[in-house]
């Protein structure tokens, strides 16, 4: 008999039927509008990058250039979770959210 637990991880606790989910989506984006306290950067960039990826998919824009600093860090965090499914993204976002209000 084994004693490993029935789920390997909690995550299954953040799928969500389609239509569930892309509301659970649209409540963490105005939830993230109202944290008290101000996220790290690198927070800040997994928001942005996992808010593409969930609402338009894999990356295809050019990498910026130049000066422009910010504009590159969002392109990299984005291009870094490359091929992720969009409820994959969604489920993050809820959870990185979720993580990021309780603090």
């Amino acid at each position: 008999m084994s004693l490993r637990p029935r789920f390997e991880t909690w995550s299954f606790l953040y799928h969500y039927t389609k239509m569930e989910l892309q509301d659970k989506f649209q409540n963490a984006v105005s939830l993230s509008k109202q944290l008290t306290e101000r996220p790290s950067n690198e927070e800040l960039l997994q928001l942005y990058a996992l808010y593409k990826q969930a609402l338009e998919g894999d990356n295809k824009g050019d990498r910026p250039g130049g000066f422009d600093f910010k504009g590159a860090a969002k392109h990299d965090a984005w291009d870094k979770i490359k091929g992720m499914s969009l409820e994959e993204a969604m489920n993050q976002y809820i959870r990185l959210v979720d993580k990021l209000h309780k603090k």
